[in-house]
């Protein structure tokens, strides 16, 4: 059964644009678990302008659900992720101004960065994912770094949903059947929503885990938080 991390990063956003602590971060993710939420993402980068790396901190002793944190492993991160010790950690290969992910790691050409960095993570008994393109040959050659899981960067299904979904689901079941084949667990994220979030959980084999966080906390200024977790974990059941 596929899980649903709700990423609250857009919480963050909103407490930093005025300052002081509203909306509180860790009650927002205690409530979304409440709500039914089986994990929660942060993505915290190097300029903090949304999740801080005091935000892992203090939301690492009160989850009680998975705790996933995602980022480029710059030795910054590398040093928090350990500290932390959450669940997961999901490597991503944003540039620090980046405003959001926006492509998946060469596995082949970093294979050797990428071992190296899973490997001290590993040490430490925190499970790995490295965020990739739908791409048989980068899943495949993900196996190599020591990787627990691979992330689906899903933008290009989203965008492109609308206009044929089979067309644009093509690539992400091969991708996924070619993580499964070689004993990868497939995660997925970026703009899943409630349009498109049902027709991709039906159809990707071994999917595991979708992390949400701009579409769901979008939702959520409409239907209020509770409902709209619900309405995500109907899209996956």
């Amino acid at each position: 059964m596929t899980k649903l991390s709700v990423n609250i990063n857009k919480i963050a956003t909103l407490r930093n644009s005025r300052g002081g602590d509203i909306p509180n971060v860790v009650k927002m993710a205690i409530d979304c678990e409440r709500f039914g939420a089986e994990g929660i993402t942060v993505h915290p980068r190097p300029d903090q302008r949304h999740i801080r790396y005091s935000d892992v901190f203090d939301l690492k002793p009160i989850l009680t659900t998975e705790f996933n944190i995602e980022g480029n492993p710059i030795p910054q991160f590398i040093d928090l992720v350990v500290k932390a010790k959450p669940t997961q950690v999901t490597l991503v290969p944003d540039a620090h101004d980046a405003l959001t992910s926006n492509a998946g790691w060469n596995t082949i050409k970093f294979e050797g960065f990428l071992k190296e960095v899973i490997d001290e993570f590993r040490k430490n008994g925190i499970r790995t994912s490295i965020f990739v393109d739908p791409d048989p040959a980068m899943v495949l050659h993900a196996v190599k770094t020591g990787a627990d899981r691979v992330e689906l960067y899903t933008e290009g299904y989203a965008r492109h949903f609308a206009e044929d979904p089979a067309k644009a689901i093509a690539p992400y079941v091969e991708a996924a059947k070619a993580a499964v084949e070689v004993g990868l667990g497939v995660n997925a994220g970026h703009d899943l929503n409630l349009d498109n979030l049902r027709y991709f959980n039906d159809r990707i084999p071994g999917l595991l885990e979708v992390s949400i966080g701009h579409a769901l906390i979008t939702d959520a200024l409409y239907y209020g938080m509770a409902a709209t977790i619900r309405m995500y974990l109907n899209q996956i059941r």
